[in-house]
């Protein structure tokens, strides 16, 4: 079944309580008066090589967003873990198929999640994937967008590392680029040790062994500080703002389809994002300049 549980080591941010299910009534009141945006954590129990646990994505995803809360205010949910898709490895639970963007239990349930959270007051959703297969991806803005026009509050869906495409940081898996942000957000769930020589089964991307907890810090610490100001300005844009928003995600989402399309193959909507297709798209987003999000789509 597709479950929903915090990750069990805290987080090494200092600050108020803002894990939706440690906060009592009174407590979940005043944070919503701050800034009324439930952050919603999104993983899978998957494969991460022999140096990482098996709940990386959700974990990852849930530290990012408890350190954002603590920086500029809001709520996080339990971190959901269950996706779409997950390699042929071992202690992997694959709950729809790897490129089925159709969705049927990711989807409904991450819906009623948003409805959820506007009906008790939230009125804006970061939606936070570290899980991140193209069918996932698309899943997830996908449903973001729509549950945004349904709501009518702003409700985004993304994986983390397009919003630090602009340091270099392109996703892999459980390579160097997420070892490095485990190795920062929660060093004692690695083991570079583990490691032999590549190639490293289940493992894609640059070699771990090359992961610092540095170049962690820098990655996670600047989609930290856009996920906080998004929070924090995402209650109190206007129609206007929130239809610009919704365009904006929109037009990202359909030429994700449309390339997948064209190409015959899922992966195609990323077939530019090494050479720098989106890479402004975190620093735009956060400065809330949704119209040259919008243009960049011509370059996927």
């Amino acid at each position: 079944m597709t479950t929903e549980v915090s990750p069990s080591t805290p987080s090494h941010s200092p600050g108020p309580e803002v894990r939706l299910e440690r906060m009592r009534p009174a407590e979940i009141d005043a944070a919503v008066s701050v800034c009324p945006t439930l952050y919603q954590p999104l993983g899978t129990i998957e494969w991460h090589g022999v140096h990482n646990i098996v709940g990386l994505d959700a974990v990852k995803a849930h530290h990012l967003c408890v350190r954002a809360a603590h920086r500029s205010g809001g709520v996080v949910a339990p971190a959901l873990f269950g996706g779409v898709g997950g390699m042929d490895e071992p202690y992997t639970f694959v709950m729809e198929p790897e490129h089925d963007v159709r969705s049927v239990i990711v989807r409904s349930w991450v819906e009623k999640l948003c409805g959820e959270a506007a009906r008790q007051g939230f009125r804006a959703m970061i939606i936070l994937t570290g899980h991140y297969g193209a069918a996932q991806q698309i899943v997830i803005r996908d449903l973001a967008v729509r549950a945004s026009r349904a709501l009518g509050i702003p409700i985004i869906g993304t994986p983390e590392y397009i919003l630090a495409l602009d340091e270099g940081y392109l996703g892999d898996h459980a390579a160097w680029g997420e070892t490095s942000l485990m190795l920062y957000l929660d060093p004692e769930s690695v083991n570079q040790a583990r490691l032999g020589e590549p190639p490293h089964q289940g493992v894609g991307g640059r070699d771990p062994r090359e992961a610092t907890a540095e170049d962690g810090r820098r990655i996670a610490e600047t989609i930290i500080d856009r996920l906080a100001r998004l929070a924090k300005a995402m209650p109190t844009w206007d129609r206007a703002t929130l239809t610009a928003f919704q365009d904006a995600e929109s037009a990202i989402v359909n030429r994700q389809i449309e390339l997948a399309v064209e190409v015959g193959a899922i992966w195609g909507g990323w077939r530019n994002i090494g050479k720098g297709a989106l890479a402004p798209y975190g620093r735009l987003l956060a400065e809330g300049k949704f119209a040259e999000i919008a243009a960049l789509v011509e370059g996927m």
